[in-house]
């Protein structure tokens, strides 16, 4: 049996019985979650991902084993573990980062029989299937609200890796900020790692210096919040509430539940139904909410926001409707054209109006 780097709050006991019926019996799956940072984070992405964990396993009780490896930086490390995983009997994997794409594109062509999933990731084989939400709605009613409060008119936004996820993110959030206050520009600074405290802090007191009145992040911790309170600015929260990290800044955060989605999926391997389908979820299907808005925003925004929350849950609306020109002056959406699925999954540019670049993957 693996024991490195498993921590779990439950125990799975296996009953031998005595009978052929006994014998007979399947051995409930074995599933596996990796994690990029500690699975008793306060708040953040990981967070969500291990209460989701919790909340399946209990549902299925002893009809399937959930462990978790946490503190996984890179596909590199991930890899000999998955690899070991698999040759100790584990059927299934959720690794909750793209950092661990190759390493579970890797694992797909290994170990052909083994199911696993990427969260946010863009690339699919027989076995291996991905899955998201369309975080980039939830940016887009943070870009309503920053563009109506700033009064600096300069958002800092604290960007994490240049994935396509993250692209959409700050694309959704600008075209937003702009449809309601064309002068409002935003900042970016890079951290190059999803989870990197003192990096996000670095970079969040940077923007404030440059001026930004209102940070956005997508990292997964919650340090610019903290420093958004001491600095006497606003924030909002990424992946969980992040109110208690800064009472006073928080004008709200996205909020990710991704239990029901795991109890689909897992009970999808147990009857044999499983595939590896490109899953992304609306804002409609409540894997993504928006939290509780600050008081301090004003009634007429507050109203607009919750409109905009409306209108997406519905479909009524979407945030890539054209027109919409690249960040380098070509086109891209006509008027009144929506963005494709497969467009937004492999997005790999600014929307023209952002400045500064986006860096390369190393």
């Amino acid at each position: 049996m693996i024991r490195f780097f498993v921590r779990t709050g439950f125990i799975f006991l296996t009953y031998i019985g005595f009978s052929a019926a006994n014998a007979q019996t399947p051995e409930p799956p074995k599933i596996a979650f990796f994690y990029i940072s500690p699975a008793d984070d306060l708040t953040g992405w990981t967070k969500q991902h291990e209460r989701g964990r919790r909340a399946a396993s209990a549902f299925f009780g002893p009809k399937a084993q959930l462990d978790f490896f946490d503190n996984i930086p890179d596909s590199e490390t991930a890899l000999p573990l998955a690899r070991a995983l698999a040759q100790d009997g584990y059927d299934m994997f959720f690794f909750t980062s793209i950092v661990y794409q190759d390493a579970a594109i890797n694992l797909s062509f290994e170990y052909p029989e083994v199911k696993a999933e990427v969260a946010t990731g863009f690339v699919r084989t027989n076995n291996l299937g991905t899955y998201s939400a369309r975080f980039y709605e939830g940016r887009y009613v943070h870009g309503v609200i920053a563009g109506l409060v700033t009064n600096s008119n300069k958002i800092g936004y604290i960007a994490s890796l240049p994935t396509p996820e993250v692209l959409r993110g700050i694309n959704a959030a600008f075209l937003a900020a702009r449809s309601v206050n064309p002068d409002v520009t935003f900042d970016i600074v890079w951290t190059n790692s999803y989870y990197n405290p003192d990096r996000e802090e670095q970079a969040a007191l940077q923007l404030v210096q440059d001026g930004a009145d209102i940070l956005m992040q997508a990292t997964y911790t919650p340090r610019p919040m903290q420093v958004a309170e001491a600095q006497g600015i606003y924030a909002f929260g990424w992946a969980s509430e992040m109110r208690e990290f800064g009472p006073t800044a928080s004008l709200t955060s996205t909020i990710d539940h991704w239990g029901p989605y795991y109890i689909d999926r897992i009970r999808a391997l147990i009857d044999g139904r499983w595939a590896p389908n490109e899953n992304v979820n609306s804002m409609g299907s409540n894997t993504q909410i928006i939290g509780r808005l600050s008081e301090t925003i004003p009634n007429r925004v507050t109203l607009l926001a919750l409109e905009t929350i409306a209108q997406l849950r519905k479909g009524e609306i979407h945030p890539f409707t054209g027109p919409i020109r690249r960040q380098d002056g070509t086109g891209w959406l006509a008027a009144n054209e929506t963005a494709t699925e497969s467009e937004l999954l492999t997005m790999n540019f600014f929307v023209d109006g952002i400045t500064g670049i986006i860096p390369s993957i190393e």
